[in-house]
């Protein structure tokens, strides 16, 4: 109980992103089509047009990767009060958000981008934390 009280706010954060990127990598291999088809609509006039599926399943990937990471990361800080995994959950999330960003200002999808960036906030945050 000490590691978490002592580490509360960087656990919930975690929480946070781990619940966000796993619902979200969840959703897409779920309906896989579906994502795939909203996508190639929404990216139809880029220049990443002919890339959608690709890119779909490496946003996948560092999706995964980066929820299995901050869910570890909260049992790291829960029962061994150390940071390292946690800490790179947190990077990766931030250079998962900024694809996902860099994305929707290429598709001109402003309010989709500031939606990203609610999200980009506390991870930045959190990144931070483990850096004090």
């Amino acid at each position: 109980m000490e590691n978490f009280t002592a580490n509360a706010t960087q656990i919930l954060l975690l929480t946070f992103l781990a619940i966000t990127f796993l619902q979200s990598g969840v959703d897409k291999i779920m309906d896989w089509k579906g994502n795939l088809a909203w996508l190639n609509e929404h990216f139809s006039k880029t220049f990443f047009k002919g890339s959608v599926p690709l890119l779909l399943g490496v946003v996948l990937l560092l999706e995964m990767v980066s929820g299995i990471l901050c869910a570890v990361g909260i049992f790291q800080f829960v029962f061994d009060g150390t940071s390292t995994i946690g800490f790179f959950g947190a990077t990766l999330s931030a250079v998962t958000l900024l694809l996902l960003l860099l994305g929707q200002r290429v598709a001109k999808d402003y309010a989709g981008a500031q939606t990203i960036v609610i999200y980009l906030i506390p991870t930045v945050f959190l990144v931070y934390l483990f850096q004090l």
